[in-house]
């Protein structure tokens, strides 16, 4: 026996056959409620379902153009001025930090600093107990006195030497005259000896007065070199103790510059920092003391990857943003680049040709300058990290700079 489609969906609704076919019954009516109630509430469901779906169609094209307006931005301004940017984090400011160390060992004296303390080119710092170096200053100049002296009486000798060799050639003269008078009187008497006009006494008187004045002109040369030779001697002493002044104003200048490096001096100006000594120590030389920062000759290092270095020449421009004061940026401009990369000037260079090999990018540091005008506000600090941005657009003359 067949089922009607109506008996079909009542009993799908779960109303029975029996009841379903009465006509006027109230289950009729039951089952006419619920499907105008079905209606009802899907009517309201597709309102709202209708109403999204044209809240939400302009959505999508509104985020598809903003994605292509910033893509279009970012775009032009790469090809503008991006692509032109060098850029490294790895920048810090640096500077060329003296080191205040003692040139002389002593114990501390007075201590005219302290940290973070600005001073100026040639203020004092440190003193050293300066008692033994004046003493040793005092001895130097006893010394050189006690040395000139000694210069002063040996030319005294000099000239009396000097004397002494004009007396012995007059000596040698007044010798060569009276031989040459013997001389003659031998020859006289000898012609008249001959002519039997002179005695043989007269003759040996002659004679012997000869050999006299030849002995007295020898005795004459003898003293003449003599005293030739004593005078070399005391030019000589002369020179030497000259040499001796020489040697001993040199100690005195030696004492006075250890009596001067018992006061350390700063110099330049700048700010001091990492102060290690006080009162009352016993500091050697070469002990460090203090640090000084010279705040208005600071500079920036920033390693660039060696794939970065190619467009960088100096004289290119560089913006420099601070970290501690990032919001406005520093013009600086390109000095110099290293001669190597950093891990060629390390302290144990890479050995490259043993074991296995893993290629790391090298860096090479850059020199940046930074306007004076901002150095003499004060405010950067050796050691602040930088972001370093080359616009290599600024180069003067590339080729010519490399």
């Amino acid at each position: 026996m067949s089922v009607s489609p109506i008996k079909g969906a009542v009993r799908a609704s779960g109303v029975s056959d029996d009841a379903a076919l009465q006509p006027g019954s109230g289950q009729e009516e039951t089952v006419s409620r619920q499907s105008g109630a079905s209606a009802e509430a899907a009517s309201p469901a597709g309102k709202v379902a209708a109403k999204s779906a044209k809240k939400r169609s302009p959505v999508l094209p509104v985020i598809l153009l903003a994605l292509l307006a910033g893509g279009g931005y970012f775009g032009y301004n790469w090809w503008t001025e991006g692509r032109f940017m060098v850029e490294t984090d790895d920048a810090y400011i640096s500077g060329d930090i003296a080191t205040i160390s003692p040139k002389v060992t002593g114990y501390v004296q007075t201590v005219s600093i302290a940290d973070n303390q600005h001073v100026k080119a040639g203020d004092v710092m440190v003193t050293l107990d300066d008692g033994d170096y004046r003493i040793a200053l005092q001895q130097a100049q006893s010394q050189l006195a006690t040395q000139k002296l000694t210069v002063d009486r040996v030319a005294a000798q000099v000239i009396g030497g000097e004397a002494a060799v004009q007396q012995a050639q007059a000596q040698l003269l007044a010798a060569q005259a009276t031989l040459h008078s013997a001389e003659l009187t031998f020859k006289r008497v000898t012609d008249l000896r001959a002519q039997s006009v002179m005695s043989q006494a007269e003759l040996d008187s002659a004679t012997s007065a000869l050999e006299t004045g030849k002995a007295n002109v020898a005795a004459a040369v003898a003293a003449v070199a003599s005293a030739n030779a004593n005078l070399s001697v005391l030019k000589a002493q002369k020179a030497e103790a000259e040499a001796g002044v020489k040697t001993q104003e040199l100690a005195v200048a030696q004492a006075q510059r250890n009596l001067d490096f018992t006061v350390l001096r700063a110099p330049y100006d700048g700010v001091i920092g990492n102060l290690g000594v006080q009162v009352g120590n016993l500091v050697s030389s070469g002990s460090r003391l203090a640090s000084l920062v010279p705040v208005d000759k600071l500079y920036v290092d920033a390693n660039f990857k060696e794939t970065q270095i190619s467009d960088i020449v100096p004289g290119s421009k560089v913006k420099l943003h601070v970290d501690a004061y990032g919001k406005t940026p520093i013009e600086g401009t390109v000095v110099s680049l290293a001669a190597g990369s950093g891990s060629v000037f390390s302290m144990l260079p890479p050995e490259n040709a043993t074991g296995n090999f893993t290629k790391i990018i090298q860096r090479v540091p850059v020199r940046i300058a930074i306007p004076q005008d901002v150095l003499d506000k004060g405010f950067l600090k050796a050691g602040l990290s930088v972001i370093a941005e080359v616009d290599t657009r600024t180069a003067p003359n590339k080729d010519s700079a490399k």
